[in-house]
């Protein structure tokens, strides 16, 4: 008996790990290393996991692998610079029952969502784990910001605006829902379902230099609901008017096949927003001004009333 009989193909590991040097060249060792930029005073470090949850069983069921790479990064960058950090480096695991082409496809979505976030890929881990589930992602990312350029909500003020940026669709969260639906023959599943995350790096980084952030928050499981006070004093509330955008025609073809009541969908999808912001009201029009000029709609949704 080998390790190749057993389910584990040491060559074709090596073999993929070759491929993927060749478009990036600095993983390969034991650690991940990467070098703290110079010019802050008091750098913060700033870190993040995340996966991509049960959407990765629509790309099974799809055979399209294709940006589920670019979901990972997204779902791991978009927290981190939530408090205003610049994302440095991505890491990612990726366990499989053996290595085959989806691998490749997977990477290449890594790879362009770590240049999208502006990131550097710096190491990872290939698991081949024969005779268990298909494949599962996790990531990894490390940000920075000045200590004393942290947004952590505090400034917010009662009469402060909340500006929401549209989502690219689903994102990643939700996926439970509607596989259970595609299994009951209930949704038709579409390319579409796999539309890849947003990533808002360079959105939030051209908004930091125009406008005063107070605070952020990236809408994933729980939507508005659970992530936008994360982002808020414990003494503030918001008030959102779900009126104030157009829900995306996905949302609504989901909560018809599930007969879900609304006030489930808001607690489960972000329902066309994938970012929030919160600003001071003087600063409304220059915050649409420059989301629009990133080629992203926005809406002022709500405000903050205690």
């Amino acid at each position: 008996m080998d390790y190749k009989s057993s389910g584990v193909d040491i060559e074709a590991g090596n073999a993929f790990v070759a491929r993927l040097k060749e478009k990036a060249p600095t993983i390969g060792g034991f650690g991940g290393m990467f070098k703290v930029p110079r010019g802050y005073e008091e750098p913060i470090l700033v870190s993040g996991t995340d996966g991509v949850g049960t959407k990765i069983c629509v790309c099974s069921r799809l055979n399209n692998y294709k940006t589920i790479g670019q979901d990972l990064v997204a779902m791991c960058v978009n927290d981190i610079i939530t408090c205003g950090a610049k994302p440095l480096y991505f890491l990612d695991y990726i366990s499989l029952n053996r290595i085959n082409p989806k691998l490749d496809d997977i990477m290449t979505g890594i790879i362009k969502g770590c240049e999208l976030a502006g990131v550097e890929l710096i190491g990872g881990e290939t698991a081949e784990h024969p005779m268990t589930f298909d494949i599962d992602l996790a990531g990894f990312a490390t940000g920075i910001v000045e200590q004393s350029d942290i947004i952590d909500g505090k400034l917010i003020r009662k009469g402060d605006i909340i500006i929401g940026i549209e989502s690219s669709g689903i994102h990643s969260n939700g996926y439970s829902i509607v596989n259970r639906l595609a299994r009951e023959e209930k949704l038709k599943i579409t390319d579409e379902y796999l539309t890849p995350t947003h990533i808002y790096t360079s959105l939030i980084e051209g908004l930091l230099n125009e406008i005063p952030i107070l605070g952020m928050a990236h809408i994933t499981g729980g939507g508005i609901p659970e992530n936008l006070p994360r982002c808020l004093p414990d003494d503030s509330k918001a008030y959102i008017d779900y009126n104030s955008w157009n829900l995306p025609k996905i949302f609504q073809d989901i909560m018809s096949a599930g007969e879900i009541p609304e006030e489930e969908m808001k607690k489960v999808f972000n329902l066309g927003i994938g970012f929030c912001i919160v600003i001071p009201k003087d600063a409304e029009t220059d915050a649409h001004d420059t989301i629009d000029a990133f080629g992203y709609k926005s809406w002022t949704i709500g405000e903050v009333v205690v």
